[in-house]
């Protein structure tokens, strides 16, 4: 179903990791650490200023892959792996980007699921590398069946 998107990605879309959003995430996972949501706290951090909740970059935009015209409902999330070679800091902008790594289709008891690997990758604005994210996103049956209607 998808395995001609295998290897196309999207544009890069500039998101700001803005304080009042990440004090938001923070208090919606559940994790108000002082280093998320207190400024005093994060100038005297190691890094400066406060930073984002690992999972945050969960909420950036990583743009349209061309094609790949995924339902806005009925989708199951499989899996979500970051990987840092840095936090992010409050205040900076970071350029993401997302590309379609494999896709699969396997027989279950409910049919056939689709599951399609992604992976969105964030740098900052010298164009440094500061994380990368493994997504794993399955298509049941019923939502391929209506895909394909």
């Amino acid at each position: 179903m998808f395995e001609e998107a295998i290897g196309k990605g999207s544009n890069k879309v500039r998101n700001t990791v803005e304080r009042g959003a990440v004090r938001k995430f923070a208090d919606s996972i559940g994790d108000a650490h002082p280093i998320f949501v207190d400024e005093e706290a994060g100038k005297a951090s190691r890094y400066g200023d406060n930073i984002a909740p690992p999972t945050f970059p969960r909420v950036f935009d990583y743009g349209e892959i061309t094609g790949l015209n995924l339902p806005s409902k009925g989708l199951i999330h499989g899996e979500q792996i970051y990987h840092y070679e840095r936090p992010l800091l409050v205040g900076e902008d970071i350029h993401c980007w997302t590309e379609v790594k494999d896709y699969k289709e396997k027989a279950g008891k409910s049919g056939t699921m689709g599951i399609l690997s992604l992976e969105g990758k964030g740098e900052d604005s010298e164009g440094t590398l500061v994380f990368r994210a493994e997504q794993v996103v399955i298509i049941t049956e019923a939502v391929r069946k209506g895909m394909e209607a």
